[in-house]
């Protein structure tokens, strides 16, 4: 790869990812807010430990809670270095690294890109489909894992060319930053594993894959054998309990039930096989969506199939294709409500630059083909090439206009306006709320909070009782289901009304 192509692919990366920031004060949703507060309380360091609950999936004793018991550390420490740099604890320090990774991205695509066809004018194409990303552009300067996982699969992928010895201990160490990203990463050290089975099996030489083997969990036992020892020292398994539960969600806002051993096999099934299967049908067709459209670009789907089937003997490939597969198995299957609302758009990221790979090369495929039958003149070839970017800055700009443009954020910019109320009415710093959002609470008014359970007013009162909580704040958008009938009466057994700000209605915990 040319050196100056990858500076311009680097500041074309950041300078989008900074120029979107821009119209971003904050993080925006329940994710990015968890992983910068994450990053703030490692900054400030009070270490892995969070004043707020998400979720009751471990059974938390209280507050402060250890973090990342259900998502993973390594977005909030990349966002903890970003202030750890700067000195400060501003989400403009927090969001640094993951401008800096935004322009990583477009030159780790070329990269890959150049592996495959050793063409720089295709790796260019393939680094600008980095860099204006359709549905992934809006996210990468936020604190979350996109980012991460975009580089690190790439990165993978351009590693699995090489066979040699020190080969196996990079991907061992790439998936094990795979996996201390997000759950799904152990994925990738399976993978791993079977890379070299297969690569030695064939030649029945499996004594000679002990090496590589011990050579790649070595990699990964080095990135997260510390994170599987804290796991271990606090719940006595090498990973966080509450997970398990997921396996019987009959709905997405189960996820915040309480108390979470109500998520058992029996509940699950007297849910109706009609139920379980209606919410896997459901999951595939949003997985078969998520597919076209994000992943897929929408008008990139055909070449990226071409491309694949053009490059279906590549090593790259087919563990491209297995791990696709691996993945929308998961994430229909096993976790479908986690999958459609979100998971199998984050766990593809890290196949996203192989697809973008695959892309031009299959356009490649296409011209070549036309221009055998005399139907393309080279110069036609080069404005297919230079419209297949155009395409794709154009989406982009739509989807920068939808997501970020008319407000970017969900409801968090009202939360100042609440704890400036509360504190008139005397909250306290250590007075705990119970909000939709309690990381995004705590960003926005550093006020500790739990979350609203799934549940009835009994339930609610509950966790109130349990986590000793003092004010309770509805918003419209979560007051659903049993606990509706409170938002919209004012009035409860257990809770007070005191205010509304902006639909926001605000309780407090009657002694």
């Amino acid at each position: 790869m040319n050196w100056r192509i990858s500076i311009v692919l680097a500041l074309l990366g950041s300078g989008l990812a900074l120029a979107i920031a821009q119209f971003q004060a904050f993080p925006g949703y329940l994710d990015s807010d968890y992983y910068f507060a994450g990053g703030v309380q490692l900054a400030q360091g009070k270490g892995f430990t969070e004043p707020y609950l998400w979720n009751y999936l471990d059974d938390p004793e209280g507050l402060p809670h250890p973090s990342n018991t259900y998502w993973m550390p390594l977005s909030s420490i990349i966002a903890a270095t970003g202030m750890w740099l700067t000195r400060q604890t501003t989400y403009q320090a927090g969001r640094l690294g993951f401008i800096f990774l935004a322009g990583l991205v477009p030159v780790v695509a070329a990269a890959l890109a150049y592996s495959f066809s050793k063409r720089r004018e295709l790796a260019l194409i393939s680094g600008l489909l980095a860099v204006f990303s359709i549905y992934y552009v809006p996210f990468l300067p936020v604190p979350d894992n996109y980012d991460p996982y975009l580089i690190l699969g790439g990165l993978y992928f351009l590693t699995m060319g090489s066979r040699k010895n020190i080969s196996y201990f990079i991907l061992g160490i790439i998936a094990g930053l795979l996996s201390l990203s997000r759950s799904d990463g152990l994925m990738w050290f399976g993978l791993t594993l079977l890379i070299i089975f297969v690569r030695f099996f064939p030649e029945k030489r499996l004594g000679a894959a002990l090496m590589p083997f011990l050579i790649a969990s070595s990699g990964f036992i080095l990135i997260m054998g510390p994170w599987f020892w804290r796991t271990y020292s606090i719940y006595g398994t090498l990973i966080a309990p509450g997970g398990g539960h997921l396996l019987w969600l009959t709905n997405y806002d189960e996820t915040f039930i309480y108390p979470a051993n109500k998520l058992t096999l029996q509940a699950w099934l007297l849910s109706g096989w009609g139920n379980i299967f209606s919410a896997r049908l459901a999951a595939l067709k949003w997985n078969f969506l998520n597919t076209f459209a994000a992943q897929g670009g929408i008008f990139l789907s055909p070449f990226i199939l071409i491309g694949l089937w053009s490059f279906r003997k590549d090593e790259r490939v087919r563990l491209g294709v297995l791990a696709w597969l691996g993945l929308l198995i998961v994430m229909t299957l096993i976790f479908p409500y986690a999958g459609s609302r979100g998971g199998f758009f984050h766990s593809g990221a890290a196949l996203q630059l192989l697809w973008w790979t695959l892309a031009p090369l299959g356009l490649e495929t296409v011209v070549t083909k036309a221009r055998s039958h005399n139907l393309f003149t080279p110069d036609a070839y080069k404005i297919f090439r230079s419209a297949l970017v155009g395409i794709a800055v154009l989406m982009t700009a739509v989807i920068i206009s939808i997501r970020v443009f008319p407000g970017w954020g969900e409801g968090e910019q009202d939360y100042p306006r609440i704890e400036a109320y509360l504190q008139q009415n005397g909250i306290q710093p250590d007075d705990i709320v119970m909000v939709r959002n309690p990381p995004g609470y705590y960003v926005m008014t550093t006020q500790p909070a739990v979350v609203v359970p799934y549940g009835d007013e009994t339930t609610m009162y509950s966790v109130a009782t349990r986590y000793r909580v003092k004010y309770v704040i509805l918003e419209a958008a979560g007051a659903a289901g049993p606990i509706e009938s409170i938002y919209n009466n004012k009035q409860s057994q257990h809770f007070s009304f005191m205010s509304e700000i902006n639909g926001t209605r605000i309780f407090e915990v009657k002694p």
